[in-house]
């Protein structure tokens, strides 16, 4: 588990042990969501009104349902992440903002998902979140040692293996793989294990603290570019206040 090679965080290498699980072949579509919502009435965070005591500091023209998406920039800016705003009646049902839709997109994975509202589908589901161990064992598929999921190379026979970010982040894709957005699940190959989409697309909750009420999330989405984010490798990972909910955050269970 881990590597010397990537980012910080994800040293050192070492040894792990997990025991026995099932896991999601997919990442939980807005599909699955939308039917755990019809039997129990759950209210997402970002569909919830922020308290003024939770977010003393925050502009109270924000103090509204909302949640964090993706803005790409006409040009490069210096400031730290700029292409993302908090966009007032963003959910789950409205992935980028009040105009937008998933009637037509509900085998793409679910987003604006807090770690709250993962939790409360799991154990709808009568399953749970993975460890961020089970879920990397999970996405190596049997290989041991490598960069990506599939192997050494990114790209092998210039086949595109999972929905990445193909140009100069923030303000050029160019869409090689087929997507400028989030795509369907299932949409590119599986792994060894017959898992689809473990890296790339949507980031996914782990329980594993990643500090004082965050916790880490694994696999990278189609944000992560080279130029930016490689964190489209089994070993990455980022660490995610539980409250934080965006258009490429999303989970998949297990059991």
């Amino acid at each position: 588990m881990g590597s010397e090679e990537g980012y910080p965080e994800e040293r050192p290498k070492r040894e792990m042990t997990v025991e026995s699980f099932w896991i999601d072949k997919t990442e939980v579509t807005n599909k699955q969501f939308a039917d755990f919502v019809s039997a129990t009435n759950y209210i997402t965070f970002s569909e919830r009104v922020p308290s003024k005591e939770g977010y003393p500091n925050a502009d109270p023209l924000l103090l509204v349902p909302g949640s964090g998406v993706f803005v790409k920039p006409v040009e490069l800016k210096l400031q730290e992440l700029s292409w993302w705003i908090y966009m007032p009646g963003a959910n789950w049902k409205h992935p980028e903002g009040p105009s937008s839709s998933i009637e037509h997109r509900m085998n793409e994975p679910v987003v604006h998902i807090t770690y709250e509202d993962a939790t409360a589908y799991a154990t709808w589901a009568g399953k749970r979140l993975p460890t961020e161990a089970e879920w990397e064992y999970a996405a190596r598929g049997g290989l041991e040692d490598r960069t990506f999921e599939w192997g050494e190379k990114f790209t092998p026979n210039n086949q595109h293996m999972a929905n990445t970010w193909q140009g100069e982040f923030p303000i050029k894709n160019t869409e090689e793989d087929g997507f400028a957005g989030i795509s369907p699940v299932s949409s590119f190959s599986p792994n060894s294990f017959g898992l689809h989409d473990m890296t790339g697309n949507v980031w996914e909750w782990t329980t594993t603290r990643g500090g004082v009420d965050a916790r880490m999330t694994k696999g990278g989405s189609f944000l992560c570019a080279p130029n930016y984010c490689i964190r489209y490798r089994p070993a990455a990972k980022s660490p995610v206040t539980e409250d934080t909910s965006t258009n490429h955050i999303g989970f998949r269970c297990v059991r």
